[in-house]
């Protein structure tokens, strides 16, 4: 079926709608940005630079570092611009290419957080077999599925978004290219991608969740009534609790967002919670990591030395 499509370019509405407020915001989202490549990069650095990280752990704390700079980097650089434009358009191809990297780098973050919270599961309830499962091998084929399997979700989404017939206004309610702002536009049958949007990204997003849940409920259980030693227990509990906040901050405002019907969800409420998810969550992750990891501030303390 070809590409009906009439609409050439959209136009981002962006945050918001008041003026005055728009160069505060740009200079507070700059400087969030700033702090998320600044942060995320220097945990990056860190764990490539030193060997006493080179275990699967830091392994994927430097890919879930790695995607937090480029997911950001998928929706604020063009939030910026527009703060200081009066004409906040992008292309047609721009906005499906906006879509697809933040359904791909999003999806992957999420599967990506599970494939952690099954190596705190290993580490803590298996340990003796941990270096046999958790192997070099092993957690690079597990990374590069979910990056495989996140890219290959988003496809499916960008592909069947591009074949829509957009005939009317191309004003998008958001601060970047989303599935649901686009239905809105859309039209002609949406059927399937509301089906796709409904089961496919439901599963994608609620999937994850659920599965890193249960990870840390048998963690739980199994440290409780096989662990005697409270210093013990709560070490496990402490290196646990960081990626569990992660979890919680990515996860809760991606499933209330993608879980809800199209018709029954607000335009302001959808972008006010895409914040969480696309902006804080990115800022946050370095800070957790680095606050609450003895081993991550080590060796920052380290590469500061041989750097002065």
């Amino acid at each position: 079926m070809p590409n009906q499509t009439s609409v050439n370019e959209f136009l981002l509405l962006g945050v918001t709608d008041i003026q005055e407020l728009q160069p505060f915001l740009f200079v507070v989202f700059l400087a969030i940005y700033f702090v998320i490549v600044a942060g995320n990069g220097t945990i990056l650095m860190v764990v490539i630079s030193d060997p006493r990280l080179h275990s699967p752990m830091y392994f994927f704390l430097g890919n879930l570092s790695c995607l937090d700079i480029c997911y950001s980097t998928v929706t604020l650089p063009k939030m910026l611009e527009n703060f200081l434009s009066s004409h906040k358009a992008i292309s047609f191809l721009g906005c499906i290419s906006q879509l697809h990297f933040f359904h791909f780098l999003g999806s992957t973050e999420g599967l990506l957080l599970t494939v952690m919270a099954f190596d705190r599961f290993v580490a803590i309830c298996k340990p003796l077999r941990y270096t046999l499962i958790m192997n070099h091998q092993a957690c690079a084929q597990m990374a590069v599925t979910v990056w495989i399997i996140g890219f290959l979700y988003a496809l499916l989404h960008s592909t069947m978004t591009s074949r829509l017939n957009f005939c009317g206004s191309n004003h998008i309610h958001h601060f970047f290219c989303d599935i649901k702002p686009l239905l809105e536009l859309a039209c002609g049958n949406i059927e399937l991608n509301q089906w796709l949007l409904n089961t496919v990204t439901g599963t994608i997003a609620m999937g994850p969740f659920f599965l890193t849940l249960l990870s840390y409920f048998y963690i739980i259980i199994y440290l409780f009534f096989k662990t005697l030693s409270c210093s013990m227990l709560h070490k496990a509990l402490s290196t646990c609790a960081s990626h569990f906040m992660v979890v919680v901050l990515f996860f809760a405002p991606v499933v209330f967002t993608y879980t809800r019907s199209t018709s029954g969800s607000s335009m302001d409420q959808d972008r006010i919670i895409a914040i969480m998810y696309s902006v804080v969550t990115p800022v946050l992750n370095p800070l957790i990591y680095t606050l609450r990891n003895k081993q991550v501030k080590g060796a920052l303390r380290r590469a500061i030395r041989r750097r002065l």
